[in-house]
């Protein structure tokens, strides 16, 4: 619902056991008819985020010549980097040296 004097959105709030609906800019309030107000409780705790470790290594292996150090083996897996209708990237770890590049193609 919107504020009758200024337009602004009413924000429900409990008032003496009773929820009205008030404008936050001008105070305006009004009665809260068949409106239900549900309290949540903000979430203190951090999540902890799985990080993958340096030496993940996929199971595939793939003939790849690896730019750095000429290695002819690699690890090899696709991730969509760019927009949906877009091919996905492939991505490629050489075996010997750890080094990772891309192949756009």
């Amino acid at each position: 619902m919107f504020c009758k004097k200024c337009g602004s959105i009413l924000i429900p709030k409990k008032d003496n056991g009773k929820t009205i609906l008030q404008c936050p800019k001008c105070g305006y309030k009004e009665v809260a008819e068949a409106v239900e107000l549900k309290e949540q409780r903000k979430k203190t705790e951090t999540e902890e985020i799985a990080v993958i470790n340096e030496d993940f290594e996929t199971s595939s292996v793939v003939e790849a010549d690896c730019p750095k150090c000429g290695n002819d083996n690699a690890y090899f897996w696709t991730q969509q980097t760019r927009a949906g209708d877009e091919p996905e990237t492939k991505f490629y770890k050489c075996t010997k040296c750890r080094h990772i590049w891309r192949d756009y193609s």
